[in-house]
């Protein structure tokens, strides 16, 4: 099965059924979540709750496991150990680890593509060791959890702005997940309403490298896909740059009064692949 990552996935808590396949209709990738989303009393009835959509006989039609991903609880958890018997009767192989810290959590895994969401001080400063494990498909940072790890009460300035921790977290995960030749996705924007910040941090995290942002509310999803669609100008300029270099041969060249290398060619070449 080859997993389906567009720019947009969108979390839906697992013991909402009626919610999943409005959240699946409306984003690139649904993220059903069996971990903060839900209260502890309620995880067996969402783990029931993935298990009842199954054919259709829950509150929806069943869901393209190449476009689901589920978010489990912590490696070492009693939780953890409920969620893989639940996943051992789905058709679901692609899971979210909640607070991964370490490569050995991913070993525990051998049957599942790992999203692996690196969201306390251990994971992150673990980040490449936790990226270069096989099973892992990608990297995710999160934020509040991060600082809430650290003692911390914001991750946040007054302005809105990052604190100084969680924009080295965001950019050690991005770098990680770059080395091994993993996705990386940006964390979620908590404030809803706040579409013109969610858009402008978007617009960063794929101009940054990141090849997704999670959305924890279905309003967020066009301004995230938005962010993520070159304009048409940028598209046409990508395209004339990439044939000026087929024209020029190898090496670098001068266009438009700009030098033009190998760095710049693959710039464009992001440009497009976004576009596509």
């Amino acid at each position: 099965m080859t997993f389906v990552m567009g720019p947009a996935l969108l979390f839906c808590p697992a013991d909402r059924p009626e919610r999943f396949q409005k959240a699946a209709e409306r984003s690139d990738a649904v993220i059903l979540d069996l971990e903060d989303a839900v209260a502890a009393p309620d995880k067996q009835r969402a783990r029931g709750a993935i298990l009842a959509q199954l054919g259709g006989s829950g509150d929806g039609p069943e869901l393209d496991p190449s476009r689901t991903i589920i978010r489990i609880n912590p490696a070492g958890t009693e939780d953890f150990e409920k969620d893989l018997h639940c996943l051992a009767h789905t058709p679901y192989r692609t899971v979210m680890l909640a607070k991964a810290e370490s490569a050995s959590q991913l070993r525990a895994l051998p049957d599942f593509h790992v999203i692996a969401l690196c969201e306390t001080a251990a994971g992150v400063v673990h980040a490449p060791a936790i990226a270069a494990e096989p099973n892992v498909v990608a990297m995710m940072w999160g934020a509040e959890d991060l600082l809430a790890s650290l003692g911390g009460t914001s991750s946040r300035n007054d302005d809105g702005g990052y604190r100084a921790v969680a924009l080295h977290a965001r950019s050690a995960v991005l770098l990680a997940a770059g080395a091994a030749g993993k996705q990386a996705v940006d964390a979620v924007y908590v404030s809803i309403p706040d579409l013109d910040g969610l858009a402008a941090e978007a617009r960063d995290a794929a101009a940054s490298g990141f090849g997704s942002k999670a959305c924890i509310h279905p309003s967020q999803v066009a301004a995230v896909r938005a962010a993520y669609a070159p304009s048409g100008e940028d598209v046409a300029a990508a395209t004339h740059l990439l044939e000026a270099a087929k024209e020029a041969g190898a090496g670098v060249f001068q266009y438009q009064g700009r030098m033009i290398d190998g760095p710049i060619l693959r710039h464009a070449e992001s440009v497009l692949r976004r576009a596509r």
